[in-house]
């Protein structure tokens, strides 16, 4: 399940409109998607815990948004290294999507764990009025479960479908004993939403 660490404090101005977002993980074939509905008042820090949480990652890898010619992340300003030798981005946590979304149909990639290169796309599907008794955000629809943490990107996530199927050579067989028991057609909606809640409870202290 995704971390929860450092999520802002409530808004000054409060959220207007719920966006629907659609997740899919690229590259993939049968596709592992997500749906989620999430409040314009939160920023691309948040919608980054929001997809760990429904995608089912552990956030244990460094990620970034890619927005037209613009790339949001990260920034450690105490971490000067980074700051030195990284591309220049802007920092997740003072965008807030009512900022950075601007029509039904915009698409942007967000890549999580650059060294498996995983990447998203998002696409805006639509936005709404806030309701009068809002719960937060909220898983919709999703298929499949997302790839093993650290199993070698898109060629070894065909590698995982494979050996699960058949294991014919001893590094196969060692590799599906590192892979375990996932599921690959696994989604729980339920389980989902639970990990939401558990992020609206953390972001309302």
């Amino acid at each position: 399940m995704a971390k929860r660490t450092g999520v802002p404090k409530r808004r000054i101005i409060p959220a207007q409109n719920l966006i629907q977002f659609k997740i899919s993980l690229q590259y993939i074939k049968p596709p592992i998607w997500r749906r989620i509905s999430v409040p314009d008042d939160h920023t691309l820090g948040d919608l980054h815990r929001l997809i760990q949480a429904v995608m089912g990652w552990s956030d244990d890898h460094a990620h970034a948004f890619q927005i037209g010619s613009v790339e949001y992340g990260r920034v450690d300003k105490q971490d000067r290294l980074s700051v030195f030798f990284a591309p220049p981005r802007k920092n997740e946590e003072i965008f807030t999507l009512r900022r950075i979304v601007d029509r039904v149909g915009q698409k942007f990639t967000y890549e999580y764990d650059f060294g498996d290169g995983w990447i998203h796309e998002i696409l805006v599907e639509g936005s709404e009025p806030m309701p009068p008794h809002y719960q937060g955000p909220v898983c919709l629809a999703g298929e499949r479960a997302c790839p093993p943490e650290d199993c070698g990107g898109v060629p070894g996530y065909a590698r995982v479908l494979r050996v699960l199927k058949k294991a014919s050579t001893p590094d196969d067989r060692e590799f599906r004993r590192w892979v375990g028991r996932y599921d690959p057609e696994r989604f729980d909606l339920a389980s989902a939403n639970k990990w939401l809640r558990d992020f609206g409870r953390l972001e309302a202290k």
